[in-house]
């Protein structure tokens, strides 16, 4: 699989939600300092940067799972509530393996139910994923790989229109992760919007539109590949390239 194109969708596109201003501290650490950007409806806006950077803590800060210290989130122009953020925002953290002891089939149709999602909704998801082999296989006997496909799988099947996800390519080999990476495109495609945080930059520059660059808990940049090559004066480099010469 190619490159992405790069702005393509966030040209254009109506801002879905906006951040402003966050603020997180522990103590008297900062592990988020005044962080605002903006998610472009049907975009995929990768969060890239080093561990402890501040990427799991925005997508927590975002879906109303950790208190933030200053900011708002808004939603279409309005402020986002915590209520509001469980009807629009599905987060998908890193390393989660729920309900050890269930079905990989149950689960799903569990999830299914829970959000009036067809059979024909789950029957397409568990394809698009190839978790036929392990429906009957309980979820603590699954591999690292599988058990990510699975909770990729509730991703798919919610209906919320915003996906944040921590890492969605852990644990997948290279072919693996291109086989998901088109999948998430075709989501994408298909109206929803995507919000992916992603430690290596090579995966972020084939399947993100724009990214968010976070080096200590302070935002580096927010543009698409080519924007950020013509900031550095880098025509030609790779994202990682961009990003160090950013930070």
């Amino acid at each position: 699989m190619s490159a992405i194109p790069h702005d393509r969708i966030a040209a254009g596109a109506p801002v879905l939600m906006q951040v402003s201003a966050l603020a997180k501290r522990y103590g008297d650490q900062h592990a988020l300092a005044d962080i605002s950007l903006d998610v472009h409806a049907g975009e995929v806006l990768g969060l890239i940067g080093p561990n402890g950077a501040g990427k799991t803590t925005l997508l927590e800060a975002i879906a109303g799972m950790l208190p933030i210290d200053a900011g708002r989130v808004q939603w279409r122009g309005s402020p986002l509530t915590l209520a509001q953020r469980r009807e629009l925002i599905f987060y998908l953290p890193d390393g989660l393996r729920p309900w050890d002891d269930q079905y990989v089939g149950r689960v799903l149709e569990f999830f299914a139910g829970v959000y009036g999602r067809s059979e024909s909704a789950v029957a397409e998801t568990v394809c698009s994923l190839g978790l036929a082999p392990v429906l009957r296989k309980r979820v603590l006997a699954l591999s690292k790989g599988y058990a990510r496909r699975v909770m990729l799988a509730l991703a798919l099947i919610s209906p919320h229109p915003l996906l944040l996800m921590d890492e969605p390519f852990d644990g997948f080999d290279l072919r693996q992760t291109r086989e998901i990476m088109g999948l998430l495109r075709q989501v994408a495609a298909q109206g929803r919007t995507l919000v992916l945080a992603i430690h290596q930059l090579v995966d972020a520059e084939r399947v993100c539109d724009r990214f968010v660059l976070l080096a200590a808990g302070r935002l580096r940049g927010i543009r698409s590949l080519r924007e950020l090559r013509s900031r550095t004066g880098q025509a030609a480099s790779g994202l990682e390239d961009v990003f160090l010469a950013l930070t």
